[in-house]
């Protein structure tokens, strides 16, 4: 049974027999009460009935059972004696002659018969606690008795009849409610238990957790223990912690806490071997590459013997240690595919031998290299070469092209102002008159001409805008002044579609940034989004601090959202589903992040609104604001 299971079954038996405890203690004293409470009741009714007995034997001793059953004291005194007994569990009252017949009853119909005999009430009453409690349970009838003298000679005797049938009722409730109130404390005691026993074992589970990180080769793992009863202890394991580290980096012919940091992040899979051929450090990547090696610290290894025989990692690593040289390169498919239908990448297999300064040999060094990533990354690469001579190229272009459709802009201008002087009139079709000669209109197709050219040129001008921006001009700056200056710049398009402006952006630090190009980038995204809610809704713009010293700002509305279908090409140039949109908007947003080594990520739900989230690096030596 874990410590856990053994300290809420430890605590739920303690309440619970506590609960018992009190309960019995509880029923015994009720019990006790209502026996002494039936015996005084029947003792009163035995009292006053002797008193007037011997009252009416003093006066008429020659005709006693007689003048017993005419008295009208008696009577009264046995009529009484059955209302009396609904509160005191009184069954019957009687005054009997030596041989049990019933001179005077409660119930006239017994007088004259012999009542049957019954035990002593007063030996239940002077019983123990338990004793007293099965005799109430067993709802058995007792007698309280009085003996009745005439001088010296008994003449009979007072019998009172009392019965447990409703103590024992009584009881038995009693016990139903004791016995509720115990599950109930039960049930209670054990969720307070689970509760108390999780805070007061969080300080195991921190040590098992640190231990498991020493386990699997981590350094300077230092314990987060509440309260002061632990300090101690948690400076101790920090203590080891670090003298176990040093040793490590001792062993290892290198000093700094940064070598495992460095190691960790390493996109290369990385183990070190002793000259035994004991792991003593692997990555996260040779971790998940090869997980029988995923332990190091392990009782009695784990070492390379962990693999199987004929394994070629296993082979490479043993001829390095044997020989202490280098093996390799050795190229072969290894580690889990990225998808379930793919093969194992190729992976590139070096062990390299380890010295120390003095020519000592430490161990090898297994490095595991992913040739389908350098293909890739040689790809992109290329392609991004190709893509920004393309780039370059179409810069040119468009430039060349600007030049020419300024000049015929110009003389079309001056092309229209003389038509608008000079009309020569012109013979056209004859109608119902003959030929007919009038002036022809010819300033109607120059300005249709004209605003073609306006078109192109406005869009040959977003074309350089996007291919060749203008110079960055990167500084530190707080986003909150960004975000609020753009949203009063947004301000008039909203109330125009009531939109709800709302802003969260506390305590994040400064970033690198262009001012005029991150307020452009901000600016198109809060107007699209302001449009996309005609009907009204709410703009939400919020940002955070992010992992790896990123900020995010989320761009958030609650509009008609973006078809699936489209999701992948708002970000293309001159797409837009909007009638009068240019399809330059986005474009520039995605090209301005960029330039800013930054991210866009963006979710959509149609119907109910789309969030952009943009991720730019922090300022250096910047804190949060």
């Amino acid at each position: 049974m874990s410590i856990k299971a053994k300290q809420v079954a430890g605590v739920t038996t303690l309440v619970v027999l506590v609960v018992a405890i009190m309960s019995a203690w509880q029923m015994a004293t009720l019990m006790t009460l209502r026996l002494e409470e039936t015996r005084a009741g029947a003792r009163l009714l035995s009292d006053a009935l002797f008193q007037r007995t011997n009252a009416v034997l003093a006066t008429r001793p020659e005709d006693a059972f007689a003048a017993i059953r005419e008295d009208g004291g008696i009577r009264s005194i046995l009529e009484a004696s059955i209302a009396y007994s609904k509160n005191q569990h009184i069954l019957y009252t009687a005054i009997v002659a030596p041989d049990g017949t019933a001179v005077a009853h409660a119930f006239p119909a017994q007088e004259g018969t012999v009542l049957p005999y019954r035990e002593d009430f007063e030996k239940v009453a002077d019983l123990r606690a338990i004793d007293q409690f099965l005799v109430v349970i067993a709802e058995r009838q007792y007698e309280v008795k009085e003996p009745l003298l005439v001088g010296e000679q008994q003449f009979g005797s007072i019998r009172v009849g009392v019965s447990t049938f409703l103590i024992g009722d009584e009881m038995k409730r009693a016990l139903w409610g004791a016995a509720q109130t115990a599950v109930v404390a039960m049930l209670v005691s054990m969720l307070v238990a689970m509760v108390l026993t999780q805070w007061m074992l969080r300080p195991i589970h921190v040590i098992q957790s640190g231990l498991s990180r020493l386990g699997r080769g981590e350094l300077d793992v230092t314990l987060d223990l509440p309260g002061t009863e632990f300090k101690d202890l948690g400076s101790s394991f920090e203590a080891v912690s670090a003298q176990l580290a040093a040793v490590r980096a001792k062993a290892l012919g290198v000093t700094g806490g940064d070598f495992e940091s460095v190691m960790e992040n390493l996109e290369d899979a990385v183990a070190l071997f002793s000259p035994q051929g004991e792991l003593i450090f692997s990555n996260a990547a040779m971790r998940a590459l090869l997980p029988n090696l995923a332990a190091p610290g392990a009782p009695g290894g784990p070492a390379v013997s962990a693999l199987a025989a004929d394994h070629p990692v296993r082979q490479l690593v043993e001829r390095a240690l044997a020989g202490r040289k280098s093996q390799g390169p050795l190229s072969m498919p290894l580690g889990p595919p990225a998808e379930p239908d793919q093969e194992a990448p190729e992976r590139l297999l070096l062990c390299h031998a380890i010295g120390d300064a003095s020519g000592r040999f430490l161990g090898a060094m297994l490095v595991a290299r992913n040739l389908g990533y350098l293909t890739q990354v040689h790809t992109t690469l290329n392609f991004s070469r190709k893509l920004a001579a393309l780039g370059r190229l179409m810069a040119g272009v468009a430039h060349e092209v600007k030049n020419p459709l300024n000049a015929m802009t110009i003389h079309l201008e001056l092309l229209k102002q003389k038509l608008m002087t000079v009309r020569e009139p012109v013979t056209v079709a004859a109608g119902p008159g003959g030929p007919e000669a009038r002036p022809l209109d010819l300033t109607k197709h120059v300005t249709i001409i004209s605003d073609e050219i306006k078109r192109l040129d406005q869009v040959v001008v977003g074309f350089l805008k996007f291919a060749r921006p203008d110079e960055l001009k990167l500084q530190p700056l707080q986003l909150p002044a960004i975000i609020n200056e753009v949203l009063s710049m947004t301000t008039p398009e909203a109330e125009r579609n009531g939109v709800s402006l709302k802003v969260e952006c506390a305590d994040v630090p400064d970033i690198n940034a262009d001012p005029a190009m991150l307020q452009q980038a901000l600016l198109n995204l809060t107007i699209n989004a302001c449009q996309a809610m005609p009907e009204g809704g709410t703009l939400k713009v919020a940002c955070r601090r992010a992992s790896r010293r990123r900020v995010e700002v989320d761009v958030e509305d609650t509009g008609v959202g973006i078809p699936p279908e489209n999701l992948a090409r708002i970000f293309d140039l001159y797409f837009t589903t909007k009638e009068k949109g240019s399809g330059i908007g986005l474009s520039m947003v995605f090209r301005i992040v960029q330039l800013h080594d930054g991210e866009v990520e963006v979710q959509s739900t149609p119907g109910r609104g789309t969030r952009f989230r943009l991720t730019f690096p922090e300022a250096h030596g910047s804190i949060a604001r």
